[in-house]
């Protein structure tokens, strides 16, 4: 049980290592609910794509937002919900050049329908779309819509319990 757990530990910082590097791993809806479900620290899970207008104009402040709580351990994973021709080519060079360097992922699935209640019983598919959680308060909320920054900074303050 401890080595498949390390297993696991190894093959996710090297998923989260991998993204750093802009290499954008494929995932289906069952692993992210499993790096959702385990994470150690504050994580915000952003779904977003390439030609999604509202979510490109959101991702700076969460990119900030990350550099500001690294002291809080907080995690941020951008989610990609681009068609399957844009990966890994289009969405790798789309964020190279907006310098989104935070870990990224490509959700490899078809059927919003089957993967959006998996991850919000409320998401109906919309995008820009945004899920904040600490595993270690019980903390879960949900977003279904372009956040601005003073309200972002709003919701990681309740997240991390900052008053």
């Amino acid at each position: 049980m401890i080595i498949k757990k390390s297993l696991w530990v190894v093959s996710f910082l090297l998923a989260i290592t991998t993204c750093f590097s802009q290499e954008i791993k494929s995932v289906k809806v069952a692993e992210l609910e499993k790096i959702i479900a385990e994470s150690k620290t504050p994580l915000i899970v952003n779904f977003w794509a390439t030609w999604c207008m509202p979510c490109i104009e959101e991702i700076p402040y969460f990119l900030e937002e990350l550099k500001d709580n690294r002291k809080d351990s907080l995690t941020i994973l951008l989610v990609s919900l681009d068609f399957s021709d844009a990966f890994p080519a289009g969405i790798t060079s789309f964020a190279k050049k907006r310098k989104f360097n935070a870990p990224m992922l490509w959700l490899n699935e078809t059927n919003a329908d089957y993967f959006c209640p998996k991850i919000d019983a409320k998401w109906s598919g919309a995008i820009p779309a945004t899920l904040f959680i600490n595993n270690k308060t019980g903390y879960r909320n949900f977003f279904e819509e372009q956040i601005s920054h003073e309200a972002l900074k709003k919701e990681i303050m309740a997240m991390l319990k900052k008053r």
